[in-house]
């Protein structure tokens, strides 16, 4: 099993991301941007790229459903303490249109239900038509 914890980048030093709300290396090599991310919303987008596209020339299921994993994260991330650890352990994807070109656009929300529990949705559109509806379940780590 890989240790994520264990892996140094080039220069030595443990990996970090430049600031609490940003894009994750995978996240930049899908080409995701934040576009808003405060009180409990979110905004990222993402562009349609060949690298990202499924044996017909649509974008991978994948690719959209780590767009909208991530912008419920970024809405996490604006209600939480920096640093707070949460991951996702239950999430739904329905999709109702294919990606062809363009770009697709994750407008997310974070519902907290408890201090360990959040509800996460997201709308994800490819210009004018909503292409998937996006939930999910996050636990927030117990701080001791």
């Amino acid at each position: 099993m890989y240790n994520y914890d264990e892996e140094m980048n080039s220069s030595g030093q443990q990996f970090q991301l430049p600031g609490w709300i940003a894009c994750a290396p995978f996240e930049e090599y899908l080409g995701m941007q934040v576009e808003e991310a405060k009180d409990g919303r979110a905004v990222l987008t993402m562009p349609f790229k060949l690298k990202l596209a499924q044996g017909v020339g649509l974008m991978h299921g994948g690719a959209i459903t780590s767009l909208a994993d991530t912008a419920v994260a970024m809405a996490i991330k604006s209600i939480l303490p920096e640093g707070s650890d949460f991951v996702t352990v239950d999430l739904h994807l329905k999709f109702f249109a294919a990606v062809r070109e363009g770009s697709v656009r994750a407008v997310a929300r974070a519902i907290p239900k408890d201090e360990r529990k959040i509800v996460g949705e997201a709308e994800i559109f490819n210009g004018d038509t909503k292409v998937a509806e996006f939930s999910a379940f996050f636990i927030v780590k117990a701080t001791v």
